[in-house]
This record gives structure tokens, C-alpha cells and sequence, in this order.
């Protein structure tokens, strides 16, 4: 029996059995055969959503691109296929995702089962990209769903509570470079012009630093055909991105995790370390960056208009607490979609997300922000850490209660859930 650890390391357990299929017939095969089943693509959640008491299906020999359609833009993929190949792949294809995240390691699957994003006020999370999918379901049957299917906006974020996805066709978009304007700012003039900032720019993004009047900003925006790319020098990249973002803020957050004193300090330091840069370049280049420092994370999408007054809440949270918070809160934007238990659902937000290093306690920190941001009716993001249950997701999500009808019709028994998935969803 082997273990298994996520990403953060804050989730594992010892499934049953291991199984690492590379084909549908394969996962038809294992999904009949056993009585509790769970799939994982890169671990990558801080919930225990892809946690299995009986078997694991590890997705990673699911890697492949199956069929490619340059004139339509469609592209088949296989479940188990990472974001950072997936893009490797598209490049020579002259072909991109439309949007992305700022990190690359998870799979297709996984990425779009949680209602993983990116940001840009018009624009949407990854699952919007979804035109088809394949699902195995707890009798084995493999179903297609696309655009005509009655499930096709509850199975795109289905949580892995419908059954094992082992195919996506995905709508891509003609590839395209992005010009990155990133510079330090002080956080009140960031909110002072907050609207502007975010839709007069395809993707607007910053992190502020608590306790302090810090914040970085991220401006991301396509360039007219035939703009050369001016992409950072390596030496920048190295410097900026792997060592002072990376090496050397792992230092740091070792310091303050045993001298939380001087968090408030380190802060306004880090505030302030990186300076004012612009480059172009692919637009996946541009959209991740190195992310190599364990943290935990929680994160919400509150309505666009609550973000000045969330983040005012927070800054007093921070003040008049003894909590010491050594890790910026990342704010970023999404427009509204049509995908049931998608957090954009019906609606145009704003993500609030908190870290804690890994090896401090986030729960006190975690707990307060997660009152501010269900004040606001905030939708935790299903990958990250929060201890909501169906009572509270069936007050913010309209169609609960038709996906809760869905997950019982195809999969009556339980055969995909778990200790998770009871929580979030009901037993």
C-alpha cells in the first residue's frame, strides 16, 4: 500500500490500490472492477478532493494529444496531459489556450474539474475552453458530451463527483504574444482606479502584502500582429523569477516563520525588492511564472464590486490582529459564465486568494478571511482550502441542486466520492 502526499503536503493517504491506465478501455475496465474510485491528475489541490480510500487512478500515462483541427482550432487531448505540455505542444501548432493561471504542472482534467483560472475581466476560466468532453461513469458507460448534451454545463467543473474524465476537447485560440507591464505600486492607488485597471487590460492582476501599503501590479495585454518578441533576458529571469522569487523568498519565509516579529518588515522589503520591468513574449511564457515555495492557499471569487470593501476588510483583519502573514494576497478577475458549479457562474468576480507558508498554521488566518469573503458571498475555489459544506454552496450556487441531481443519476452508489466530496456536496 503506498502513500500518497499532494502538492502542499497538507493532504495524504494510503488508496487501496494504484493504477496508472493509459486508455479509456483501461479506465472502463477499473471502474467496474472496483467499488470506490478516484482519479488525480498533478495534485496539485489543497483540499482533499482527489483523496481515494480505494483505488487511485494516477492519470499521468493519459498524456497524450489526439487529434488536431488547425482551421477549427480544436484539439483533443487526453485527460492526464499537464497545462505546461499541453502549451509545448500547441506552440508549433500555432495554437494557445485562451487563458491561463500563473502556474503549469496540473493536468487538463484536474485543472478544469476544479474551476481553475486565470485573469481578465472579459475573460473566463480554463473549463470555458471545454466544447467536448468523455466521461466514464459508475456503470461504465463512456459518454460524449458536448454543446448539445443536457449535462454539458454540469460535467465541464464536475468535480470528479460525476465520474473519471479521460478525454477533452478543447476550443483553442490562434497563438498569440502578450506584453507584460509589472511594477510596484502603493495598494491605494491600486484601488483608487481598480475598475480602470482591470478593464482597460486583457489580464490585470497584483498582490498586496498585509500590514503594509505594498502591492505589485501585472498589466498583460495581446500586441498587434507582427510585434516582435522582447522577452526577458535570461539573466533577468533567472535573477528575478528563480532566485529573489523563489531561492531566496524560501529563505525568507524561513526566517519569518520563526520570527514573526519581523514579518511586518520583511513585508515592506519584499514589497519593494522587485522592480519595474516590461517584456513580450508567448502569451503561456508570460501567463506562469516559477512557483516553487510550499504554501497553503484559500481562495474566493466574491462579486467584482465587493473587491475595494473585502480588501479594506482584510487590511483591518491584518491591523488589529497579532496574526503575523508573511505571503501577499493575489487579486485577479474573471468574467461571468454559464457552467453550474463554476465560481464565475452567473456572475463577474473577483479572487481574493490567501497563503500561509507551509509550515505555519494558516487556520486562524484562513478562518477570518473565509468570514469576510462569505459575507460577500464568496465561492471558495474547489481546489483550495476552505471548510464550507452543501448547506452553505446551495445559498451561492443556483444550480446545486440540479448538479446534486446529476452526481445521483450517474453515480447513485458513490462509487467516485469522498470524505470531501460528502462535504461539499451532501452525502
Amino acid at each position: 500500500m503506498s502513500t500518497w502526499t499532494n502538492w502542499a503536503g497538507n493532504v495524504s493517504n494510503s488508496p487501496q490500490l494504484l493504477a496508472q491506465p493509459s486508455s479509456t478501455d483501461e479506465v472502463v475496465s477499473l471502474v467496474t472492477s472496483n467499488r470506490r474510485v478516484k482519479a488525480v491528475g498533478a495534485s496539485h489541490s489543497f483540499t482533499p478532493i482527489a483523496q481515494a480510500d480505494g483505488v487511485q487512478l494516477r492519470l499521468n500515462r493519459m498524456n497524450r494529444v489526439l487529434a488536431v483541427d488547425t482551421e477549427t482550432g480544436l484539439v483533443r487531448v487526453q485527460a492526464g496531459i499537464s497545462l505546461h505540455d499541453l502549451n509545448r505542444r500547441l506552440d508549433p501548432l500555432g495554437l494557445a489556450l485562451p487563458n491561463m493561471g500563473d502556474v503549469d504542472p496540473q493536468s487538463m482534467a484536474g485543472a478544469t474539474s476544479t474551476g481553475t483560472h486565470g485573469t481578465g475581466s472579459k475573460l473566463f476560466g480554463i473549463a470555458k475552453a471545454i466544447a467536448a468532453l468523455q466521461l466514464v461513469t459508475a456503470d461504465g458507460h463512456v459518454l460524449e458530451i458536448d454543446q448539445t448534451h443536457e449535462l454539458f454545463n454540469a460535467a465541464r467543473v464536475g468535480l470528479g463527483a460525476l465520474g473519471i474524465v479521460t478525454e477533452l476537447t478543447l476550443q483553442c485560440v490562434p497563438a498569440f504574444l502578450l506584453n507584460a507591464r509589472e511594477q510596484p505600486m502603493a495598494l491605494t492607488d491600486v484601488l483608487a482606479d481598480l475598475d480602470s485597471f482591470a478593464d482597460d487590460n486583457d489580464h490585470f492582476e497584483f498582490f498586496f502584502f498585509p500590514n503594509t501599503n505594498k502591492a505589485l501590479t501585472k498589466r498583460n495585454n495581446r500586441v498587434p500582429e507582427g510585434t516582435a518578441k522582447s522577452p526577458l533576458p535570461k539573466w533577468r529571469h533567472k535573477l528575478e523569477d528563480e532566485f529573489l522569487s523563489n531561492t531566496f523568498y524560501e529563505r525568507v519565509q524561513r526566517v519569518a516563520a520563526k520570527r514573526p516579529n519581523l514579518v511586518t518588515r520583511i513585508n515592506n522589503i519584499s514589497g519593494s525588492l522587485l522592480g519595474a520591468r516590461e517584456y513580450t513574449d508567448t502569451s503561456h511564457k508570460v501567463f506562469i511564472s516559477p512557483r516553487d515555495v510550499k504554501f497553503r492557499e484559500l481562495e474566493f471569487a466574491l462579486p467584482r464590486a465587493a473587491a475595494a470593501e473585502a480588501i479594506s476588510q482584510m487590511q483591518a483583519w491584518f491591523a488589529k490582529t497579532d496574526e503575523q502573514v508573511s505571503f501577499p494576497v493575489e487579486v485577479r478577475f474573471t468574467a461571468a459564465d454559464d457552467i453550474w458549479l463554476s465560481t464565475a457562474h452567473d456572475r463577474d468576480n473577483v479572487y481574493l486568494a490567501a497563503h500561509q507558508f507551509h509550515t505555519v498554521d494558516p487556520t486562524r488566518y484562513f478562518n477570518a478571511m473565509q468570514d469576510i469573503f462569505t459575507a460577500h458571498g464568496g465561492r471558495p475555489h474547489w481546489g483550495k482550502m476552505h471548510t464550507l459544506t452543501s448547506d452553505y454552496f446551495r445559498t451561492v450556487y443556483s444550480r446545486f441542486d440540479d448538479f446534486v441531481a446529476v452526481r445521483n443519476q450517474l453515480d447513485p452508489e458513490r462509487r467516485f466520492t469522498n470524505d470531501y466530496l460528502d462535504q461539499v456536496l451532501g452525502d
